[in-house]
């Protein structure tokens, strides 16, 4: 039943222009998948767990989280360690794609069980390729197990 739909990307990024550079790369790359977009922590497990305004949409999991940390509300690492504590969200696909060089994130991240950390690179032309190699490999390449 998983395989019948194509899975969302599931950007969460509060940084409006970074979003939008993230969305027209992954469209770029003419992936399938839609993406949503969400700006903070509280809004993504809203999307995930299907509550607030997302209740009601399929309860489908999104194909990959692109997860900035630096946000309101609820940062990325919040929201990764919520989720890693979830039996069912366990496996779900999260690449953290910030602008932090902080080595304290990078380690929480790893120890976290975050799946990639990509640091935003300044180059806009290197933004681009690195979030269409991301689009690619996670929602097309990439099949998690279906148990441990």
């Amino acid at each position: 039943m998983k395989n019948r739909y194509i899975r969302t990307i599931l950007l969460v990024e509060d940084s409006m222009a970074d979003a939008e550079m993230a969305m027209d790369a992954l469209r770029e790359a003419n992936l399938a998948n839609p993406v949503v977009h969400v700006e903070d922590g509280v809004d993504c497990l809203d999307y995930i767990y299907c509550r607030g305004q997302w209740e009601g949409r399929e309860p489908f999991d999104p194909a990959v989280v692109l997860l900035d940390i630096k946000m309101p509300r609820m940062n990325g690492l919040d929201v990764l360690t919520q989720l890693r504590a979830d039996e069912r969200m366990r496996r779900l696909p999260v690449v953290i794609l910030s602008s932090s060089r902080e080595e304290s994130d990078l380690a929480r991240s790893w120890d976290l069980g975050v799946n990639a950390y990509v640091i935003k690179p300044v180059d806009v032309a290197q933004f681009f390729e690195a979030v269409r190699t991301l689009g690619q490999f996670w929602a097309v390449l990439n099949q998690a197990p279906d148990k441990d």
